[in-house]
């Protein structure tokens, strides 16, 4: 029997439809990181988020794993390296929640240029401030995208009604420009954004890119987004460059401090930094939800069944 380890919990529809081709699936969802270990040795495969760091260690007792799945995008708590070096296929779900991303990207954006954060709690509070709380529109704007996989074409997509430019830059790419976005350098995001938003993966050439060179390349203001990983921006610089006028916004979901279990975010010590974040009119944060939805729990679980299943219909 082919024994699936689930060490987070996902939608049950993957667990359906690996038992459905035969696999045995197993909860291990309240087992700590020694109770796994000792199961290693048998497993077939492992169903994870972001729950423990599956390292070379880890993996080196994993003798008959085949194949890792992790729901979401990032695969930055795998070591890959390792995987590849014994043929363990890795399999990740970006395509689930890429809606997701985009229509929160564009939810706080459209937020911070209304002020409706801060509108909505000073109404709630019995101050009505017409003239504080003006906004200011998207249609006009350049929109500078770093990296246009996923997330990323997903929210140029949802751009496409607003009178606006759309400019994006990936490393890895090129030949993507099309009607609704135009492919460009970096140094013309530099020169033309009005607001940039990332949609990157973590790794050692990404880590704090947005840091003091990045935030002084720019010829003008700009506004942030980052729905991609907490540490492609540093906050301190960020902080500064809000300080001096460089950004005059930022929409973070995710954040530099974040730790492996993100509901003990807040037991941490939290520096200056992000307690300048939080005070600030200017700042829009949420907790590592931008693909968090009711659809995308659903779709991020059937996109990798779908790509276990024709797996394992290749290895037949």
């Amino acid at each position: 029997m082919r024994k699936v380890l689930f060490i987070d919990t996902v939608h049950p529809i993957l667990e359906e439809r690996l038992t459905k081709r035969g696999f045995l699936c197993v909860d291990a969802t309240k087992k700590s990181l020694s109770e796994i270990e000792k199961e290693l040795p048998e497993v077939f495969g492992i169903v994870i988020r972001a729950r423990f760091v599956l390292n070379e260690e880890f993996l080196k007792n994993a003798t008959n794993l085949k194949f890792i799945a992790r729901s979401g995008s990032g695969l930055e708590n795998i070591d890959q390296l390792f995987c590849k070096e014994k043929n363990i296929e890795l399999f990740n779900s970006p395509e689930g929640n890429r809606n997701a991303v985009a229509e929160h990207a564009l939810g706080m954006l459209l937020s911070l240029l209304n002020k409706l954060n801060q509108a909505n709690y000073q109404v709630k509070t019995g101050i009505w401030n017409r003239e504080e709380n003006r906004g200011e529109e998207l249609d006009g704007k350049t929109i500078g995208i770093i990296g246009y996989g996923n997330n990323g074409s997903a929210f140029a997509k949802k751009l496409r009604g607003f009178d606006v430019k759309v400019i994006a830059h990936d490393k890895y790419k090129a030949g993507f420009g099309d009607h609704f976005v135009q492919e460009c350098t970096l140094e013309a995001i530099y020169h033309q954004a009005d607001i940039v938003s990332f949609h990157i993966p973590l790794n050692k050439d990404t880590k704090y890119f947005a840091s003091e060179p990045f935030f002084n390349a720019f010829e003008k203001p700009i506004r942030l987004l980052n729905l991609s990983r907490g540490k492609i921006v540093n906050t301190k610089d960020l902080v500064s460059a809000i300080k001096q006028g460089k950004v005059i916004g930022a929409c973070l979901d995710v954040l530099e401090f974040e730790t492996k279990s993100f509901e003990t975010f807040f037991e941490q010590h939290l520096p200056e930094e992000f307690q300048f974040l939080v005070q600030a009119e200017n700042v829009l944060l949420s907790p590592h939800v931008g693909g968090w939805t009711r659809e995308s729990y659903f779709k991020l679980s059937n996109v990798l069944a779908d790509k276990i299943l024709a797996w394992d219909d290749s290895q037949n």
